[in-house]
């Protein structure tokens, strides 16, 4: 998986958009970019569930708008939260929401970012239970909720709906599963430098034999991510660039020897 992130960055970094490219001489973006993203062992797959409605033809497309209702979000507030009852699926249209679980001492972790096409709100779709966690807006925020009412009629009356769906829940439960795979048999150090390669493979422009991601992203965006403390994150960085692994700045993340963060995720497979 670790020679997958390498090549991924490679090609990644040389086929950049030109929009990107400029980033240098404008604000710099913020996370999560055009791409999802969860913790994972790869970049592969991060972007899968935003395609679930492809299938659906420009009739259904129009049934399924029909009896959604549009709501839009400002930056921070609440799309729904942990604890609240389900009332439906929210299908993003623009904008990015940040999903995240909230424990009992108030510590968050990131589950995921989500962009548009792919829904949130689950795993409930039909009605009853509570959400386990909770979704916020990042931005301005235009989403599709389609009660759970509706849902249950699509299903049953549209069969490509209901395999839409399906497919829709696969890619969730794949996001889920890496994520629960890398937090129960990785290291958190392994963790975090995977997630700067990931951000290197999806974000990152060559400079040299350096990769520079020209995203704005927070020490505790990064802790709630790989599942640590602002504290040890910011201990971490400090470390890794002591020994000119990593720089950090208000405008970007500069990865200066990829090649080590590779040897750190690798070193025990």
């Amino acid at each position: 998986m670790q020679l997958d992130a390498r090549k991924a960055g490679e090609v990644a970094a040389k086929s950049r958009p030109a929009s990107l490219a400029q980033a240098r001489d404008a604000t710099p973006g913020i996370l999560p970019g055009d791409h999802a993203l969860f913790l994972s062992e790869s970049v592969e797959g991060l972007n899968e569930g935003a395609h679930f409605l492809d299938r659906l033809s420009a009739t259904e497309r129009q049934r399924l708008r029909d009896v959604g209702r549009q709501v839009t979000f400002h930056p921070g507030e609440s799309v729904f939260a942990q604890g609240e009852p389900h009332a439906g699926i929210f299908i993003i249209e623009e904008g990015r929401v940040r999903v995240f679980y909230t424990a009992p001492s108030g510590r968050e972790i990131t589950l995921a970012y989500w962009t548009p096409g792919h829904f949130c709100g689950g795993p409930e779709i039909s009605g009853g239970g509570t959400h386990i966690w909770s979704g916020e807006a990042l931005e301005e925020c235009r989403v599709l909720l389609v009660p759970s009412s509706a849902l249950h009629g699509l299903v049953t009356q549209l069969p490509n709906f209901a395999l839409c769906l399906i497919e829709g829940l696969v890619a969730k439960g794949k996001s889920y599963s890496a994520m629960a795979q890398m937090l129960g048999t990785r290291s958190v150090i392994e963790r975090l430098a995977q997630f700067l390669i990931n951000l290197g493979a999806l974000y990152g422009e060559r400079e040299g034999r350096a990769i520079v991601i020209h995203r704005r992203i927070t020490h505790d965006q990064i802790a709630a991510m790989v599942g640590s403390t602002r504290q040890w994150v910011t201990m971490m960085l400090k470390r890794f660039q002591k020994d000119g692994v990593v720089s950090v700045t208000p405008k970007a993340i500069r990865i200066d020897r990829p090649d080590l963060l590779l040897h750190l995720v690798s070193k025990e497979n």
